[in-house]
């Protein structure tokens, strides 16, 4: 006899609480292998396919494609056979050697097994056959704006064929489907007009009162009507930790020009001399490290509750990336020990995945200090809002050609606007006026800075 068993939304880690249901992976009725992915939501801070660690056939499904889901609520009930090994203990216990399943969420946690084929006899009852379990192939496709495309317009992408590698779905495929000529519904049918109603009779007039001020009640007030736009996934967790942090931390500005001619200059010949590329971020990362390393006060946290400033032993640098899905911050993990060459590569690849929309949450959490390089949209200046619970963000804008005095004399030179906010529970002005005139250095003579390192 089959056993059905429920399958919760389980706890994402880092602090989330919830997800939004992006795509159902199966239907009721479907079979489905330990370790198969189920559903494909959205967090905060990834998309995730979430694998069920039963195998069986679903009975039943939860929640609609755009519902949001908090945690530990049921997402699918599988009907197992009774006493087997896979539905006989709690997933987050079970291990491959028993049997069950030995995965988390996908970019989640640990890399298991691959998801097993294996025979489920089912006995006599309402769910009577035997079935072979094979575990579903992942969906050919893997940008986020792909899939989100495909939502809007409502496009099936189980029954597109991909023209990209391997049978990947891209971007044209999801358009050309959009754009292919559909059959048009069929005419409705013309209402027939409305009866004309009888005109009502006229009453006899009344007697001419005396004439008094008429009262005149107060219309009431009309919300204007717009589009409302959920605060959800990454946008609602921008939006919460931006409200936070302007709540709870005291922030204040500080700016200075830069002339950074010579940091051009210093990678170009960096990147002349062969080997690993290195980004104008890279060496801005890299300044920001070595900075930090004289002014440790910035790179902490406070504690209002013990009423104490943590002041943090490594760097995990965090730098704004935008993408489709919104405005994300990866980190870079103890990036005071890596080189320049290193911090391009590692910032290059966390890059990609930002975009990819692959990135884990352990890679967007964790930050003690960020870099904003909000130039790439093409502006100057800006006053960063802090990271929460950060204490302190360096904003670089373009990096312009601009008039400046360049020794002693008018000259064209390369110049960038630098921005350091910071949180002032955690220094005075002076520290951050002293941050941010060391890094200003380290722009103007970067040659300056690799003497020190």
């Amino acid at each position: 006899m089959a056993v059905v068993r429920e399958f919760t939304l389980p706890d994402l880690g880092e602090g989330l609480t919830g997800a939004e249901i992006v795509r159902w992976l199966v239907q009721v009725g479907d079979v489905v292998a330990v370790d198969q992915p189920v559903v494909e939501v959205e967090t905060a801070k990834a998309m995730v396919d979430v694998p069920c660690p039963y195998g069986g056939v679903v009975t039943a499904r939860y929640g609609e494609e755009g519902a949001e889901v908090p945690v530990g609520a049921p997402l699918i009930t599988v009907a197992v056979p009774e006493g087997s090994d896979n539905g006989s203990a709690p997933p987050v216990t079970e291990s491959a050697a028993d049997g069950g399943s030995g995965n988390v969420l996908v970019g989640y946690g640990t890399a298991g097994p691959a998801a097993r084929r294996r025979r489920v006899q089912l006995s006599p009852g309402p769910l009577r056959e035997t079935v072979a379990v094979a575990p579903a192939g992942p969906l050919p496709v893997i940008s986020p704006l792909v899939r989100r495309l495909a939502r809007e317009h409502d496009v099936d992408l189980r029954r597109l064929k991909g023209s990209g590698p391997e049978g990947l779905i891209l971007r044209a495929d999801v358009e050309r489907a959009v754009a292919a000529p559909a059959r048009g519904p069929a005419p409705a049918p013309t209402p027939a007009p409305a009866p004309t109603p009888a005109p009502a009779p006229t009453p006899a007039p009344a007697p001419a009162a005396p004439a008094a001020a008429p009262v005149v009640a107060p219309a009431p007030a009309v919300a204007p009507e717009g589009e409302r736009v959920p605060l959800r996934g990454v946008r609602g967790a921008v939006a919460d930790k931006l409200a936070r942090s302007r709540r709870e931390i005291p922030d204040a500005t500080c700016w200075v020009d830069a002339d950074a001619t010579e940091l051009l200059a210093a990678r170009a010949a960096m990147n002349a001399a062969g080997g690993p590329k290195v980004s104008v971020l890279a060496l801005l990362a890299r300044i920001c490290t070595a900075a930090l390393a004289r002014f440790p006060e910035l790179n902490a946290t406070v504690d209002m509750e013990g009423r104490e400033i943590i002041r943090l032993p490594e760097v995990h640098l965090g730098f704004a990336a935008q993408t489709d899905r919104g405005l994300v911050v990866p980190v870079v993990r103890a990036a005071q020990t890596r080189t320049i060459e290193g911090l391009s590569e590692e910032i290059a690849r966390l890059t990609e995945a930002a975009r990819t929309g692959t990135l884990a949450p352990a890679q967007l959490t964790g930050g003690t200090f960020t870099l904003n390089n909000y130039g790439v949209f093409g502006v100057d200046g800006s006053t960063p809002i802090i990271n929460h619970p950060e204490a302190a963000m360096l904003g670089v804008g373009r990096i312009a050609p601009k008039p400046w005095v360049h020794q002693g004399e008018l000259a064209v030179r390369q110049v960038v606007q630098l921005s350091f906010t910071f949180d002032h529970r955690v220094c005075d002005g002076g520290t951050a006026g002293g941050f941010l005139r060391y890094v200003a250095d380290c722009v103007e003579q970067p040659l300056v800075l690799l003497r020190r390192l």
